[in-house]
């Protein structure tokens, strides 16, 4: 049997923002089903990464395929990509003005094209996956921040997407909202979904990712299993990222 197509391909990704290079030479590949966390310092180019796989910043060079779509600035196929490539932000960016429920509905029904009823019997069928289901009638802002991240999480499961983009989407939380939204994720995993993951939460990374990725200064600078990562990383950049975040 021939080896399947990697979902992501990165090859030799490179980024500008005027004169600033944000990604250098970044090679990475993420395999359907497989669950990848890239950590390290703010600044490092993890967030610029994971918004190019998308289309919402484009590459200057190198050869970015995803869900074999050749993403690039011209591309055509950039809307399609985003109907399959899930993202959840570190900011909730729901409707304000819709109840959850419509904000679950609206991608589907316009996107998909999928009928309203079949659009709210998803939307409730998810609610229940992120453990919300009695939240469908009201708006976000009678909702804590962890239940909108959910719903957020919710809104992309609701496209059907074959992978899921993740963005520091607990950052913005309070501390006793982030277990629940990272309970969901690790939910999320266990089912087999495609996901790649920028976070600090270390204990999270080590209970879900099949792969860890190192950033600093627009590289990447490791790449390693879990186990290897934790206990012998190869880099001392990564040693010391490692020493400074756990210790917290």
């Amino acid at each position: 049997m021939p080896e399947a197509e990697p979902i992501i391909s990165a090859v030799e990704i490179d980024k500008f923002f005027g004169t600033f290079q944000a990604l250098k030479n970044v090679n990475l590949t993420v395999d359907q089903g497989e669950r990848v966390v890239i950590c390290g310092p703010s600044g490092s180019g993890k967030s610029t990464l994971i918004r190019c796989f998308n289309g919402l910043e484009n590459h200057d060079a190198g050869q970015l395929v995803v869900d074999g779509i050749d993403v690039h600035a011209d591309s055509k196929e950039i809307r399609a990509l985003r109907q399959d490539v899930g993202m959840v932000f570190q900011q909730f960016n729901l409707f304000p003005h819709l109840t959850v429920l419509e904000n679950l509905t609206i991608g589907p029904i316009k996107v998909r094209k999928i009928s309203k009823v079949e659009a709210e019997e998803r939307a409730r069928k998810y609610l229940n996956r992120v453990h919300i289901p009695e939240q469908a009638d009201k708006y976000p802002a009678q909702l804590s921040g962890g239940q909108q991240q959910r719903v957020a999480i919710a809104r992309s499961l609701c496209m059907e997407t074959r992978v899921m983009l993740f963005d520091e989407p607990t950052s913005a939380l309070d501390p006793e909202m982030i277990n629940e939204v990272l309970d969901v994720m690790v939910e999320l995993a266990n089912s087999g979904m495609t996901m790649v993951c920028v976070t600090h939460e270390m204990g999270f990374a080590r209970k879900i990712a099949d792969k860890m990725v190192f950033m600093e200064a627009g590289e990447i600078v490791e790449v390693a299993p879990p186990e290897k990562f934790f206990t012998k990383p190869d880099s001392a950049r990564c040693r010391a990222f490692l020493d400074q975040i756990l210790e917290h």
